[in-house]
Formats: C-alpha cells, structure tokens, sequence
C-alpha cells in the first residue's frame, strides 16, 4: 500500500483511492489492488464516495471523483467555469431559467444559475438543496447514478425504472408539474472528458409559458449546452 503514515485508517483510504485511480474498479478488484477485506475495502470507498473523492458509475466502478478535481484545481471548479461560458447563451436562446445541478448523495445542488432579465422567472438559488426524487433533474442524475443509489430513490420518487430506461435511451428528461406545482422544466446529462455524468443542465418555467412537453421544444438546445460544457471540460 506504499507509505505507512502511522494513521492506519488514512493509509487504507489513500490504498483506496490510488487503486481507483489507476483504473476504474469494482469491489473484488478493489479488494485485490489494496489487500483489504470486503468490508473494509466497501466501507472505504463508500465513505471516500460521499466526500466526492471516489466516483461509482453505472459499471458499478469506482473512479477518482470530483472532489480530487477541484482540489487538484485550487479550488476552481472546472464545472463552474464552463458553466459560467455556456448557461448564459442558453438563457438567451430559451428564455427561460436555466440551472446545473450535481448529485450530493440523496440531494442534488444547484451549483450554477442563469435568469432572464424579466419576466416571470423559475428561480433556483446556487446553493439550494432539492430531491433526487422529483424533476427533470433529477430524472437525469438519477438514470446514470450507480444501482444501489437508483434502488434507494425509486421506492420515493415520482418516477420509475422504466422512466430512467427511456432517459437513457432519448439522452434528456422533462417534468411537468412534478417538483413544484405549475412549473415544467427538461434537463440533460453533463459527462466530463471520460463520460461520466458528473451534473445535469436544465431549462425550466411556467407550464403555461413552456408548455406540457418541454422536450419538444428545448431538447435540442439542452443536449448542445450539454456537449458545449463537456467540450469546456
């Protein structure tokens, strides 16, 4: 495992997420890279997922997550900087509120915004804590996250497993009326440079402005949003 710190839990966490990062791994590989025992090899990797310093994909892979990016950027968030180049222009194509969100365990965050100058707006605060349960949003982040993530959600959510095949499948999401009453919004995946989905963009606003099948009328723009943040990546 390399260097002893003297500190045995950090020394197996850092084994941990060296293995990761060498290549993507499950558990058994996991086992085999650190010479853990399965529990303490998942307990880690579990606990290193929450902090956003390990990453489990659909595989059901580990990977470096994106905690170890924005430290690794002294605290710039390479996401927030794309964000900040391409949210605006789909703002201004769209006319309507525009959001990214990124899942922290149970909950996605709005970490970046863009509002029109008038008009009535869908506004979601940077910073504001919403359901993986409900929302085109969180149609989107749940459809890529790990299983065991999508079996602790969909016994509470809105939406079903068939729903997050046909999310999948088309590549966005739509909601009408779901998370707030009188408000439809359509989202799509954000993947970093390996295509991991590391956050979701959505547009959203009044019902009786957007209509009841949002995707129809800004899928298009969401998944170039969506291709143009992954670009900046």
């Amino acid at each position: 495992m390399g260097q002893s710190s003297g500190i045995g839990v950090l020394d197996k966490a850092v084994g941990v997420l060296r293995a990761a990062a060498a290549e993507p791994c499950g558990l058994s590989e996991l086992c085999a890279r650190t010479g853990l025992p399965r529990a303490t090899a998942h307990r880690l990797a579990v606990g290193l997922e929450v902090h956003g310093l390990l990453h489990r994909g659909t595989d059901g892979r580990w990977r470096p997550g994106p905690t170890l990016t924005e430290l690794a950027h002294r605290g710039v968030d390479p996401l927030l900087e794309a964000a900040a180049a391409v949210l605006p222009r789909l703002r201004d194509i769209t006319g309507e509120s525009v959001q990214l969100y990124r899942r922290d365990g149970a909950a996605r965050v709005c970490i970046a915004a863009a509002e029109p100058a008038s008009g009535l707006r869908d506004t979601v605060p940077v910073g504001t804590r919403l359901p993986m349960t409900a929302g085109s949003g969180a149609k989107v982040l749940a459809a890529w996250a790990d299983p065991m993530t999508q079996r602790a959600l969909l016994p509470e959510a809105t939406f079903t497993e068939r729903a997050l095949l046909d999310v999948r499948r088309r590549g966005w999401a739509q909601s009408v009326a779901e998370r707030e009453t009188g408000v439809a919004s359509v989202s799509a995946p954000v993947r970093d440079a390996a295509g991991t989905v590391v956050a979701a963009v959505s547009v959203s606003g009044p019902v009786d402005r957007i209509g009841r099948r949002p995707g129809v009328r800004w899928a298009a723009d969401l998944l170039a949003a969506a291709d143009a943040l992954q670009h900046r990546l």
